[in-house]
């Protein structure tokens, strides 16, 4: 039996992120997490928001450990993750109400968050909601210190990446019909973003 990976600030964001989806995916049912990860997101808000089938995603890497978080927990409303890469169209033929993602966006380069948001555009249902948290930059500025170290740390880690300018990704996503609808601020000087596809 695999162990089940572990990420301590998924513990810390959880609570707070769920919050958020409760009242902003009151309405959908079927939603798509992109970046599922080490698989804690996915089956802590798929017990908070019963009403929602979860569908995990990411990587084939991480799928083992998705699943074991999946199999522990045996919710009937969370599937076992599908692979998804962002910069692979594989995973543009399902259909969505809902989109999620945590902490993915700027450990991507920004070909990946391009491509993000043309596969958003193409599996979001008309009306439905994609919501994005993560750190983001405002007017091209780091909106925190915490932020600037950060994003110093990833660059030193990979070039292509690093925190992202609000502008540059909500232009992203008005080029596929989505209209900002909310801006939230997080604890750790994070943010949800809540994009509505118009149509």
């Amino acid at each position: 039996m695999i162990d089940k990976p572990f990420s301590e600030s998924c513990v810390q964001n959880r609570e707070p992120i769920l919050a958020v989806l409760r009242e902003v995916f009151a309405d959908c049912r079927q939603v798509l997490e992109i970046g599922s990860g080490t698989g804690q997101h996915a089956v802590y808000f798929g017990a908070g928001l019963p009403h929602l089938v979860w569908q995990s995603a990411d990587v084939p890497p991480h799928h083992a450990g998705i699943r074991a978080w999946l199999d522990e927990a045996a919710l009937p409303n969370v599937r076992p993750p599908i692979a998804l890469d962002v910069s692979q169209p594989g995973w543009r033929s399902g259909r969505y109400d809902a989109v999620f993602s945590a902490n993915t966006l700027h450990i991507m380069g920004w070909p990946e968050v391009e491509a993000f948001f043309e596969g958003v555009g193409e599996v979001l249902e008309a009306g439905g909601v994609l919501a994005v948290y993560g750190p983001f930059n405002i007017n091209g500025a780091y909106t925190s210190e915490s932020n600037a170290r950060f994003d110093a740390w990833l660059k030193a880690r990979d070039p292509a990446s690093g925190v992202r300018d609000f502008e540059a990704v909500d232009a992203l996503a008005r080029a596929q019909g989505l209209v900002l609808r909310q801006d939230i601020a997080m604890p750790a000087n994070n943010r949800t973003l809540v994009w509505r596809r118009t149509g």
